[in-house]
């Protein structure tokens, strides 16, 4: 028998390779993976420590840390003047977009007052070139510190391409008014023209559902109509006229030799005598005392404080407006009086500083009375209004504080209406400025509806309604008579209780409010013949007023905000956003400023939009209040607002 050899069987490698020369291959592509993660682990280490180093780095270095030493004080108002700052995005800075800052009104202030008396600030320079604008009250109150300033014999400088209406009123308390040659400076006054989109609306077919009371409550109107009322005309008339006559008045108190009446009135006649030179013109008139660009300016300065070594001619000696702040704070010694900001659009629910979020102020306030020990309360108030259901809740919120036998004082700031004097009701006194907005007692509600403009392409809606309010408010489909009527008369009966409040809080008829309110807004000066503010005063004024009123010396004490400290992201930005003092704003001339308000007239029809669209619950809201104040612009609002600028070639 012979013995048959099996075969063995032959082995398949699928990959064409024998094992060890595959096995050797996985082991390069495991050794590569493995590579390219220590890669990727590495990096973000790197990454992170350079985060936490740049963390480190920016809360270490805060203004302030670096000694203070002779010079000039450089207020580079690169940005808006408003109350209460909002919370700047935190990488917003490490991202190269350009963030319009926001200086509190305080700090700036605090900032030239404490300049005045101290030996090492040898002049106050303004660079206002990149100026934002601020609300009329607000650049009284730093135009009169910086002649206080002028008077103690300090100089005072200001440098800008061309000066706007806002900055010129900061500008004309200085002792040396410089612009430069090629820019020069055109005043056009309080006012102009409002966006109004009842055409459009009717075109998309958009039914926009008004419940209002008060015959001047003009902020429904661009829904409504396709021009400004009478009514709505003749109080803006009233109002933008006695704005305009303060301005006119706190500039020829401040340079009494320039001729500011005839630049206004007939500007075209002054300019064409210098054959168009703008500047030259200004000069003529006493609007400014010298011309020339920034090194000529600079070199001025460096005469007065002293020029920086080193530095590229043109430059002086510096003290940096962060630094400054930071080494002259707020006094910490003597009995408190609370401070409770309410400033900004005032909301339901919970927000960041800036904007006036009912529970957010509610909960400050109730907070600082239980653990404050306060003896007396001011709550300053710049707000065009909002919500009345979270005015409401400030208001309740406050009169806690009176319970307890804490003497209450209104500080009205630049602005302090609808929603904001429905807040200021719950004081004992109230101070504001001449230039103070205020008043617009009334309230109103918007609701859209989109049932024609659905009709348009086609559709149509239907089911069935158990009650007379099944489904209602239909955005789809309409309201019914029903709730029309309900919401009206909810309006009415909340303009009632807002005319009683103010009623008990001023000792007047609710008929004489009545009278004075229907939604009319009014200047501080004939808010107080009137009856609806007590006293003129700042904010200084009415915390010595409230001092008093407890029994305690004005002198000896100190004051305590009631709001949420900023974060540490909050702070990483601020520090980030911190002025360079090398570095020099761009400035614009005439063509340049039209520019800009091309863009502001876009941004102005995505807020109307926004608030047509997203006004959640009856508001008590000032629109006069618009166009007088700050320009500010969200982050968000500016990316969606380049893009569309970007799209329509503006």
């Amino acid at each position: 028998m012979t013995d048959t050899a099996v075969p063995r069987p032959v082995p398949s490698f699928t990959d064409g390779r024998p094992p060890k020369q595959r096995s050797g291959g996985w082991r390069l592509v495991r050794g590569a993976w493995k590579l390219m993660v220590a890669i990727k682990d590495g990096l973000a280490l790197i990454l992170l420590l350079l985060f936490f180093g740049l963390l480190f780095a920016a809360l270490n270095a805060r203004p302030g840390t670096k000694a203070i030493t002779d010079g000039a004080l450089l207020l580079d108002l690169s940005g808006s003047i408003v109350e209460q700052p909002e919370e700047p995005a935190a990488f917003a800075a490490l991202s190269g977009q350009q963030v319009a800052r926001q200086f509190r009104l305080r700090d700036v202030l605090r900032a030239i007052d404490t300049a005045r008396t101290d030996a090492r600030v040898k002049a106050v320079v303004l660079d206002l070139d990149g100026f934002g604008g601020a609300y009329p009250a607000a650049l009284g109150e730093i135009a009169d510190a910086l002649v206080r300033v002028r008077q103690s014999g300090k100089p005072v400088l200001t440098y800008a391409t061309a000066y706007t209406d806002g900055s010129y009123r900061l500008a004309a308390a200085a002792s040396e008014v410089w612009v430069n040659p090629l820019g020069g400076t055109l005043f056009t006054g309080p006012g102009g023209t409002q966006l109004y989109y009842k055409g459009l609306i009717d075109k998309l077919g958009v039914n926009a559902h008004v419940y209002r009371v008060g015959r001047y409550k003009s902020f429904v109107e661009p829904y409504t109509r396709a021009d400004q009322s009478p009514d709505a005309r003749a109080a803006s008339e009233a109002l933008y006229g006695s704005l305009l006559q303060q301005w006119h008045d706190g500039v020829a108190r401040a340079r009494p030799k320039a001729q500011v009446g005839p630049f206004l009135a007939n500007p075209q006649q002054a300019v064409l005598a210098t054959n168009g030179d703008i500047a030259q013109a200004n000069l003529r008139a006493g609007l400014v005392d010298k011309l020339g660009d920034r090194i000529a300016f600079g070199q001025r300065v460096a005469q007065l404080a002293g020029a920086a070594s080193g530095k590229p001619i043109g430059s002086f000696r510096t003290i940096a407006y962060d630094a400054w702040v930071a080494a002259n704070p707020l006094p910490t010694v003597g009995e408190a009086i609370g401070i409770l900001t309410v400033a900004g659009d005032i909301v339901d629910g919970e927000a960041g500083p800036g904007t006036a979020a009912g529970d957010t102020i509610a909960k400050a306030m109730l907070n600082g009375l239980a653990t404050k020990n306060l003896k007396a309360l001011v709550v300053r108030v710049d707000s065009p209004g909002g919500s009345a259901l979270a005015s409401e809740r400030i208001r309740l919120a406050v009169m806690e504080a009176k319970k307890r036998g804490l003497p209450i004082v209104v500080s009205m700031g630049g602005l302090a209406a609808s929603g904001g004097y429905w807040v200021s009701t719950a004081g004992d006194t109230i101070f504001a400025e001449p230039a103070t907005i205020t008043g617009s007692i009334g309230i109103f509600g918007i609701i859209p509806t989109f049932e024609n403009t659905l009709a348009k392409i086609g559709v149509t809606t239907d089911g069935v309604r158990s009650t007379p309010l099944t489904g209602q408010p239909n955005v789809l489909a309409g309201t019914s008579p029903e709730l029309d009527a309900i919401l009206q008369a909810g309006i009415e009966n909340g303009y009632r209780q807002f005319i009683g409040r103010v009623a008990a809080a001023r000792k007047m008829t609710t008929a004489r409010v009545d009278e004075i309110g229907q939604g009319r807004v009014w200047d501080g000066g004939t808010a107080h013949q009137l009856g609806l503010v007590d006293n003129f005063g700042s904010l200084s004024d009415a915390v010595a007023f409230a001092a008093r009123r407890a029994k305690l010396d004005p002198a000896k004490v100190h004051t305590v905000y009631l709001e949420k400290e900023p974060g540490w992201a909050a702070k990483l930005a601020q520090s980030l956003s911190s002025q360079d003092e090398d570095t020099a704003t761009p400035g614009g001339d005439a063509f340049a400023r039209i520019a800009a308000d091309r863009r502001a007239v876009v941004a102005r029809a995505l807020g109307d939009v926004a608030r047509l669209t997203s006004g959640g619950s009856v508001q008590a809201r000032c629109l006069e209040c618009g166009g007088l104040g700050p320009s500010a612009t969200t982050i968000g609002d500016t990316r969606l607002l380049d893009l569309l600028v970007a799209r329509l070639g503006l």
